[in-house]
């Protein structure tokens, strides 16, 4: 590799942690390499300075595009390729968050509705529809959650993100005050509390 130490230490620790999130270890070095690169890079600027294949940085930028994580640009008189990463690291993050969800989430939401749909043939098959609607109904309120999050502008999602377990006492709060649907019971009701 050709980088500085300091930045050479992130692109490796990233391409290993890309190995452990699902992706090739060279894609994780190219993205971690395009992140803190103040200028954009091209094909060959990628090569030089992780001493890697073309084919891999070909394959690996094509990748990263079809994850929407790096965008194309173009300088003027030159016609290679240069590629850069977003610069607000949230953005990143969101469309690392919806990327995953098309691949992995949605996916498994349509077996389970199609699953669920089925007329179960065997009380075998009865127990296991039981269980894939409680899966459904899990992930059916976390992509709701997702999708509420998705709305909220960074600073809003900064300020939800930064509450912490004070999220915990406010919702300790209002079972204090309020009769929860599905709830043992509210707080208010229970002769302990009397």
């Amino acid at each position: 590799m050709n980088l500085p130490p300091l930045v050479q230490t992130f692109v490796l620790h990233f391409g290993e942690m890309g190995s452990r999130w699902g992706i090739n270890r060279t894609v994780g070095q190219i993205y971690a390499l395009l992140y803190l690169s103040k200028e954009p890079l091209n094909a060959e600027d990628i090569v030089e300075r992780l001493g890697v294949s073309r084919s891999n940085v070909s394959m690996g930028l094509k990748e990263l595009q079809a994850w929407n994580l790096v965008r194309l640009q173009h300088k003027p008189g030159d016609r290679r390729d240069y590629f850069a990463t977003p610069d607000d690291i949230w953005q990143i993050v969101r469309t690392l968050v919806e990327e995953r969800k098309k691949r992995e989430i949605d996916p498994t939401m349509t077996l389970l509705r199609e699953v669920l749909m089925q007329e179960p043939a065997s009380a075998e098959e009865r127990h296991a529809q039981e269980r894939m609607r409680e899966m459904h109904d899990l992930f059916e309120l976390l992509t709701g959650w997702y999708a509420d999050v998705q709305r909220l502008d960074t600073e809003r999602l900064v300020q939800l993100l930064t509450l912490g377990s004070k999220v915990q006492k406010i919702l300790e709060m209002k079972d204090r005050l309020f009769v929860v649907p599905g709830s043992k019971k509210s707080r208010r009701d229970d002769p302990k509390d009397k």
